[in-house]
């Protein structure tokens, strides 16, 4: 019984269906004038590997400029960038998690869209993930670009660097691994992260939650051209409250423990108090000793009231299925995904 010829395979088809995708995740707020050559920039440094293959989601993070026009321009243009606009503005980071949930590629780039971060450098960035390392336990899961000298202000640099301190006590982080806003990791890794549904994410804290094999990859941070930055204080205090209390419970056992140290440290000097007046009734009792004593130790009652306080309200919010973003509408995205309108 003769077998039945095979239709020959397409060369340029076969080799399509092997590619691996890149999806690029832009959070846009402000950037009219930037998001353009961003998505430019990252279709030619794709384009130097044929064997790869882009997704660009462009979130807009409900921005009050018309990038949301320049945006739907693009994506009328380029099937391959899909558009969600939000509706209300909620940080980068929780933009950064809607865009996750649209993200269909073999591994997953974070990048602004200002032009600061390097994308001629994404081949650098990924070569972790492509190869094995060194140290014989298979490729890393997430990389992350590491600025020898940032352009931001010193005030910014220096919240960074408070940031970076608190993550490493309360996420374990090596002291040596740097975040920035430059970084890529593998699919898995971006399903363990939309797993988290709580109203204030945090990024790295998530990756670093859902592996440790993640690397820093020293590149330079380029000097933003047009625009200028938008990342108030609030947003970035808002930010790092979301390290302090999204991932651990150390501040409360650090606000337990200081107050036990203050409890036992009363009881010594109530006893000192005695046993001095015993000892000698004409000794004065301290006013101004006693109200400072009293006044710090009130102080630091009402800052552990408040850090409790901040864990209950995040937990309630959370009961109350507070959403990390709410989407108007979308472009170029397939119809099974459109169900995310809140999340």
């Amino acid at each position: 019984m003769q077998s039945l010829p095979q239709e020959a395979e397409n060369p340029s088809q076969k080799a399509k269906e092997k590619k691996q995708v890149i999806s690029f995740i832009i959070p846009c707020y402000h950037s009219e004038g930037s998001v353009g050559l961003v998505i430019d920039e990252i279709r030619e440094v794709v384009a130097q590997r044929p064997g790869f293959d882009y997704q660009v989601v462009a979130v807009n993070d409900c921005s009050p400029d018309n990038v949301l026009s320049v945006l739907t321009g693009i994506a009328q243009k380029d099937p391959k960038v899909a558009v969600i606009d939000l509706a209300k503005n909620g940080g980068r980071h929780n933009a950064l998690m809607c865009g996750c949930h649209f993200a269909t590629g073999d591994y997953i780039v974070f990048i602004d869209d200002d032009q600061q971060c390097p994308a001629d450098r994404l081949w650098d960035l990924m070569d972790p993930l492509l190869h094995d390392a060194a140290d014989g336990r298979g490729s890393y899961d997430v990389a992350i670009a590491r600025y020898r000298k940032k352009t931001q202000s010193r005030f910014k640099n220096f919240g960074s660097w408070v940031n970076d301190r608190v993550a490493t006590w309360l996420l374990d982080k090596d002291p040596s691994l740097k975040f920035s806003n430059f970084s890529v990791m593998k699919k898995f890794v971006k399903d363990e992260v939309i797993k988290y549904t709580n109203p204030y994410p945090y990024l790295s804290g998530l990756m670093l939650r859902a592996t440790r094999r993640v690397i820093n990859v020293d590149m330079e941070e380029r000097v933003r051209t047009i625009g200028v930055g938008h990342y108030s204080f609030r947003k970035s205090f808002s930010l790092w409250m979301n390290s302090f209390t999204a991932f651990s419970v150390k501040p409360l056992r650090i606000a337990t423990g200081i107050g036990i140290l203050w409890a036992v440290l009363g009881i010594l000097m109530g006893i000192r108090t005695v046993v001095r007046k015993l000892m000698n009734p004409a000794i004065p009792l301290g006013y101004s000793s006693m109200m400072a004593v009293l006044l710090f130790s009130t102080g630091m009652i009402m800052f552990m009231l408040g850090l409790i306080g901040e864990y209950i309200g995040r937990i309630y919010i959370s009961l109350n299925k507070s959403p990390q973003f709410v989407i108007r509408d979308t472009i170029n995205v397939p119809k099974k995904r459109k169900r995310w309108k809140s999340r």
